[in-house]
């Protein structure tokens, strides 16, 4: 019979209990079945002990959309930040991890019971990540934290349909099924080969890209360049160095750019006065935003709309 979609599970309700609707099961069922499929969307006030979720003798992929983590085993320390994947067994060893306060986190895991990873790999096992293949043949192997993988644009796209699929719900069984085995096929086998100089030019494009969705989704409180570059893996000076490479403009002033355009878009759509507009956007100087507003669209905000209006005619 083909797998039914997320039923409950009672380790997994008592290790996300803390963040309530946050953690959403979407397919499979880790008992029953051998494996699930799990979305979680959550902001933190306090760090989470994420270990807690982590079942004995499995191996779990997340793909990180958001926030940071830290996992720890034998006394080594892996960071994960967001827009990247990475994968570890869990086995003799106790496996820390840890996800960080003051921070939306959003990510995905595929969580899989070593028997259901035998079957599902049978005759095609040799070819897997060394780390995991290690593990799957016997019980009790070392627990493993595999690198961190940036996460592509397109996974990312894929990763975002899964709290939405976009399929009716009669379908939705397949769809999620043929999502299951594409993960495991990309994540749990070596990436294809790649020249490092095309792989940083990738490397760079996505960061930058990462860069720009998190300044649009945080206009009125921005993250500092420190955060920034946490969240996406890098030193401050290389994330600014490769930022204006790729976009022709600096940080600071990608990020008044979106802020004056957002602004201008709800003084058009006259639902915001200059003053609401301001501070929409992050501004709390009127002064300082009628300045920036000047300088980037060309004219004061009081007299925006109008001459937008004029401008088309």
């Amino acid at each position: 019979m083909p797998p039914e979609r997320a039923t409950n599970n009672t380790f997994e309700e008592r290790a996300w209990r803390s963040v309530a609707s946050g953690w959403k099961p979407l397919y499979g069922s880790f008992d029953h079945q051998g494996f699930s499929l799990e979305a979680h969307d959550f902001p933190l006030e306090a760090p989470l002990d994420w270990g807690r979720s982590f079942h004995p003798e499995s191996v779990e992929l997340c793909l990180n959309l958001g926030g940071s983590a830290v996992l720890e085993c034998r006394g080594k320390k892996t960071s994960l930040a967001a827009g990247s994947a990475i994968f570890y067994r869990v086995g003799s060893e106790a496996l820390a991890a840890a996800r960080e306060a003051g921070q939306r986190h959003r990510f995905i895991t595929l969580e899989c019971r070593r028997d259901w990873l035998l079957r599902t790999l049978a005759g095609h096992d040799e070819a897997t990540e060394p780390l995991l293949r290690e593990g799957l043949h016997r019980a009790n192997a070392p627990t493993v934290v595999s690198t961190v993988r940036p996460l592509s644009e397109a996974a990312v796209a894929r990763c975002e349909e899964l709290w939405k699929p976009p399929v009716v719900p009669p379908a939705q069984s397949l769809w999620f099924q043929a999502r299951v085995l594409e993960l495991v096929a990309e994540f749990f086998y070596p990436a294809p080969d790649e020249f490092f100089c095309d792989r940083q030019k990738r490397l760079a494009r996505e960061r930058v890209a990462r860069v720009r969705e998190i300044l649009e989704s945080r206009l009125a409180e921005p993250p500092s360049l420190e955060e920034l570059s946490r969240q996406v893996g890098v030193s401050q000076f290389y994330l600014s160095r490769i930022f204006s490479q790729e976009t022709r403009t600096t940080i600071p002033q990608f990020l008044r750019q979106l802020r004056m355009e957002r602004a201008a878009t709800l003084l058009q759509a006259g639902t915001h006065n200059v003053t609401e507009a301001a501070f929409a956007v992050g501004y709390s100087s009127l002064g300082h935003f009628s300045k920036n507003f000047c300088e980037v669209m060309g004219c004061c905000p009081t007299l925006y709309p109008q001459a937008r209006n004029l401008g088309k005619k």
